[in-house]
Parts: structure tokens; C-alpha cells; sequence
């Protein structure tokens, strides 16, 4: 994988976490094009080649700012059709979080807005700092929401309270979040890293190909019908039977020890 990104910072611990830094400190990591762009070229990367890490860790540089969303002075007088063309890359980013194989958590670490907001609900679940803040504000500035968030904020907290959150624009913090099941744990900041690479560590050690599976099976309930939701997810149980990993965890399950999976 290359790790060399002009807005994003990379790094590979074991056993395979990825951890990917938002980095733009000096605009609370505020997402402009390139950052646009170098999400789209990793998420994309991830999804051809999933073995290059069992687990991602998304977070912001510094204690302040997750993302407060997209980068309004680079944006300030753009015309329609760069907008929709930035815009555009936005979409191809989501979605390639959307289809990413490899689970993802968010560590919010400071202000998540906007498309912050949504680039952390794009996760798989949300850690965050408790001075965290959250909003909604696309429409107290003349747009909406445009980067899935009204897609999955509905899936995290209900439709109404989905409903108040974006039509008010109105932020929220982050033991409301907790509270509404947006996000998954709250703690100190000087704590968020550490507690996220302790969930991740436990994730990327687990058996890749059943993880994988397990987590488009899961995808799938909130998308689907119950009884065409569980056709899917015999299909992706289908898949583990025949690994190496199968056969490792019974056997070292019978043996006493820790399995060592290879992802075969």
C-alpha cells in the first residue's frame, strides 16, 4: 500500500490495524479536494486489495477537529459545475466506505460536522472523545445533507430524532450521541486512541474471511427483508466453511490456545 498521501497520514500496526489520520490540523482537518480525493484512492484501494489490513482506525489530527466537513473557503464562490463535480468525488469516497470489506471505526477526537458527521456514520461504529461535538448544519447554509448522512444517521438513531437533528441544524453532544446510539463509547480524549486500537486489536485478530462475511451479513439487515436478509447471510456463512480459518479456531479451540488465522 502506499503510505505517502499529501492530506491523510497512514500507518500499519499489527496485527494489521490501519490507522488513517484526517490531517489538516490547522482547518480541524476540514476535507478540501485533495483529501476528497485521497479518501476515494484509499477506500477504493481497500476494496481491490482487502488483505492489506484486518482493520481500519479512522481519527483526526489533533484534540480539536474530527472534520468539521468540507472546506467552505475553498469552496466560497464556486461555481455550480465544480461544486457538483467536487461533490462528486464525495459520492465515490462514501460508497467506497460503504463497500470496504475491512471494518472501520471512527475515533472522533474533536468537532465532527457536516460531512465530518458523515464520514464518521460511513463507519462501522463511532468511538468519540467526550468534548466531541456533533451537527448537521447544511441547512442553516442553504443545502442538505449530501454525503449519506440522511441514509445512515436514520439507521443509527431513528427516523425522528434523524429528522430533528438535520431540519434544526442544531449541534449535539457527545453523551447525546451516546445516548441516541450514534455513537458506540464516549471517553477522555487522551484515552480515545488507546481504546479504539484496543477494539480494533481484538477485530484484526479475529479471522478475516468470517469478520468480512459477518459484516456484510449485518449490512444487509437494515437493507433487506428478514427472511431475504438471512438468504444473504447463509451465502456469506457459505464462504467460511471451506478456510484454513475454520479449520485453525476448532483446532485451537480443542488445543487450548489462541488461533492463528491467515485470512485463507
Amino acid at each position: 500500500m502506499d503510505l505517502t498521501f499529501e492530506t491523510i497520514q497512514l500507518e500499519l500496526r499489527d496485527p494489521g490495524v490501519l490507522v488513517v489520520t484526517l490531517n489538516r490540523p490547522d482547518r480541524l482537518n476540514a476535507m478540501n479536494t485533495a483529501m476528497m480525493t485521497e479518501m476515494r484512492s484509499l477506500f477504493t484501494q481497500l476494496y481491490v486489495e482487502p488483505d492489506l489490513a484486518n482493520c481500519v482506525i479512522l481519527t483526526g489530527a489533533g484534540e480539536r477537529g474530527f472534520c468539521p466537513g468540507a472546506d467552505l473557503k475553498e469552496r466560497d464562490g464556486m461555481s455550480d459545475a465544480v461544486w457538483r463535480r467536487q461533490h462528486a468525488i464525495v459520492e465515490q469516497f462514501i460508497r467506497a466506505m460503504h463497500q470496504c470489506p475491512v471494518p472501520i471505526v471512527a475515533a472522533v477526537n474533536g468537532v465532527a460536522m457536516g460531512g465530518g458527521l458523515e464520514i464518521a456514520l460511513a463507519c462501522d461504529f463511532i468511538y468519540t472523545a467526550d468534548h466531541a461535538r456533533f451537527a448537521f448544519p447544511e441547512v442553516t447554509r442553504g443545502i442538505m445533507p449530501g454525503a449519506a448522512g440522511p441514509q445512515n444517521l436514520p439507521r443509527a438513531c431513528g427516523v425522528r430524532r434523524a429528522k430533528e437533528i438535520v431540519l434544526t441544524g442544531q449541534p449535539f453532544s457527545a453523551q447525546e450521541a451516546l445516548r441516541w446510539g450514534i455513537v458506540n463509547f464516549v471517553c477522555p480524549v487522551d484515552e480515545l486512541m488507546d481504546t479504539a486500537m484496543e477494539t480494533a486489536t481484538v477485530i484484526a485478530g479475529n479471522a478475516p474471511i468470517g469478520v468480512r462475511a459477518a459484516k456484510k451479513a449485518l449490512d444487509k439487515a437494515t437493507e433487506l427483508d428478514r427472511a431475504t436478509g438471512y438468504d444473504f447471510e447463509i451465502a456469506a456463512y457459505n464462504l467460511t466453511v471451506p478456510t484454513e480459518d475454520r479449520l485453525e479456531g476448532v483446532r485451537a479451540f480443542n488445543e487450548k490456545r489462541r488461533p492463528e488465522f491467515k485470512g485463507r
